[in-house]
């Protein structure tokens, strides 16, 4: 969660929020972090009153993010542990446990075991009381994480990840309208991807059950955003 003086930007996991979280410290008048993967309910009152910057992407995307991401660095978190089995499960059953946890209680319970009881501004930054609300939600991890980030704001312009710089071009455009070269103009023309994941095309990771399921289960956020279920020009990499 960053502020400045246009607007309020929450960052969602993995969906493109490292790079304008930089863009934001970089480039943007009195810009300052309130916290990390902070949701809309933990908005300061003196800035309630600031439109909402956010950003989402292909859930397909994002789990493939996730897991390759928690798989290349040394201490794993909790989530992976839990759901690869300590890191015995391949992609297809760790992303199949971690995008059903609503329908898996004894997973959820061993979560809110080793979950904090405060944020921690990590990771997720989840609580035991943030995780245990995804039980019997009906909602896909992705869109779990999604929901619990926006929920209540009616103030909020959503940037899909897949096309980041140019909406973030047309978005800071609308707030900064001065004809004088801006820093943040130079920042999206030259900034590399940043907190990017290695691995191939996403699409290449699901086999068609799994694939479904996430569709099912993530439904809002496919349905909001038109995200197809396999393209590669709607699973670009952030």
């Amino acid at each position: 969660m960053l502020v400045c003086d246009k607007f309020i930007f929450l960052h969602l996991h993995k969906s493109g929020g490292t790079f304008v979280n930089q863009l934001m410290m970089t480039c943007l008048p009195g810009a300052r972090k309130l916290g990390y993967h902070l949701p809309a309910s933990e908005i300061p009152e003196e800035f309630r009153h600031l439109p909402v910057l956010g950003t989402v992407r292909n859930p397909l995307a994002y789990y493939v993010s996730w897991y390759h991401f928690q798989r290349q660095i040394p201490r794993p978190n909790h989530l992976f542990l839990v759901c690869s089995d300590g890191g015995r499960f391949d992609f297809a059953a760790t992303v199949e446990r971690l995008a059903t946890l609503e329908r898996r209680p004894a997973l959820v319970d061993a979560l809110v075991r080793v979950f904090p009881d405060q944020f921690v501004g990590a990771g997720h930054n989840l609580t035991k009381r943030c995780i245990a609300q995804i039980a019997g939600s009906g909602r896909g991890f992705y869109s779990f994480l999604y929901d619990r980030m926006y929920r209540g704001v009616s103030n909020a312009t959503i940037l899909p990840a897949e096309s980041l710089r140019s909406s973030l071009r047309a978005y800071l455009a609308s707030h900064y309208p001065e004809p004088e070269p801006q820093k943040w103009r130079a920042f999206l023309n030259h900034a590399p991807d940043m907190n990017r994941s290695r691995h191939d095309a996403p699409e290449l990771y699901y086999p068609d059950d799994l694939k479904r399921l996430i569709v099912e289960l993530d439904r809002p956020v496919f349905d909001t955003y038109g995200y197809a279920m396999g393209t590669e020009a709607s699973l670009q990499d952030r």
